[in-house]
């Protein structure tokens, strides 16, 4: 570190946030409801969200992008540990004044962007120009996403950043950065549920590939402003320096993706809407006997190598037979019923 990182670290460490309204009062200050329709819901106890930035790790001279922040609860334990720079994007315009104000107070000790916009749009790559990049097997990144995250899109934004740490591209362009973000209880015990639990699903398998999930505590619903119909679960995932497979991402995930669209039936059943008709049967076989796998068994009973070897198999029918790499089951499906 250089001595102006030095000097800068200790200004920062010396550093105290002004005395500021509490959350609550801004929130009604501003006149500020959460939107259903937005999956909105506003985390008031500081000693919450002071513990979900602590389960994010050390993010002190650190880069921090922020999931939807809404009034700020979050942001402000996140600026209490001083990172170097810490990007917030919010879609809801009505959180500006908020995280403006934030903004404002933490000016002189370190950088805070904010960003209008879609999180499933923005480009995370461009979010810290000045972090350095770091090998991959080496170090983890100094790179933190943290977020309270809508329920409505939540699986969506996380297979989206798996797809990324495959790829090594978006915030993992950076390293191996982690995420610590919120799920509601039963889509977090999903993601780290292990082979044979009833609860084992696409998630399941897709993060046991390229990173490692964990459950760090339970939120009751009650803490949430308005109160969620669940609870919420706070996981911590930090990818992994090796994964699993080699295969390419949209493989995996596409077959994963349809070994559990049945998963109370044999995982022979989803796998054969990979292939069109006339050769279903056929192939649908031949993956089995080429991955080795049972086809009586049923999807959670499937270890993640066994997904990883249907996957293969797969790929290797798809290279042998290009005509089948397009069909769409569901899509064929829609067709059929317009009939």
């Amino acid at each position: 570190m250089t001595s102006s990182a030095v000097l800068n670290s200790a200004v920062r460490a010396g550093a105290r946030l002004p005395p500021l309204p509490t959350i609550r009062d801004l929130v009604r200050l501003y006149k500020l409801r959460a939107i259903k329709q937005l999956s909105q819901n506003f985390l008031m106890d500081e000693r919450l969200t002071n513990k979900i930035v602590r389960a994010a790790g050390n993010i002190t001279d650190g880069y921090v992008l922020e999931v939807g922040p809404g009034p700020g609860g979050i942001t402000r334990s996140i600026i209490k540990k001083f990172p170097r720079h810490l990007v917030v994007v919010e879609k809801d315009r009505r959180f500006l004044p908020t995280l403006e104000l934030l903004s404002e107070v933490s000016n002189g000790f370190m950088q805070m962007d904010i960003v209008r916009g879609d999180i499933l749009q923005y480009q995370t790559e461009t979010a810290f120009p000045d972090c350095p990049r770091f090998d991959w097997n080496d170090k983890r990144a100094p790179v933190h996403l943290i977020g309270n995250l809508p329920f409505a899109i939540s699986t969506r934004l996380l297979i989206n950043w798996l797809r990324d740490i495959s790829l090594k591209t978006g915030a993992w362009s950076f390293g191996r950065s982690s995420m610590t973000l919120t799920f509601q209880k039963e889509v977090a015990e999903r993601i780290i549920a292990p082979i044979s639990a009833q609860n084992r699903c696409r998630l399941s398998v897709m993060n046991q590939i390229w990173s490692r999930a964990e459950l760090k505590f339970l939120i009751p619903g009650k803490a949430f402003v308005p109160k969620p119909d669940v609870d919420v679960g706070v996981v911590s995932i930090i990818p992994l320096k090796t994964p699993l497979t080699t295969i390419h991402f949209d493989i995996v995930e596409k077959v994963v993706r349809h070994i559990f669209s049945m998963r109370q039936k044999y995982c022979r059943r989803g796998v054969s809407n990979l292939y069109p008709p006339p050769l279903r049967e056929e192939l649908t076989e031949l993956t089995f006997r080429i991955a080795d796998v049972d086809p009586l068994a049923r999807p959670f009973q499937l270890s993640t190598d066994e997904c990883l070897r249907i996957a293969g198999a797969y790929e290797q029918l798809v290279r042998a037979n290009p005509e089948i790499e397009n069909y769409n089951y569901r899509a064929q499906k829609n067709n059929d019923e317009d009939l």
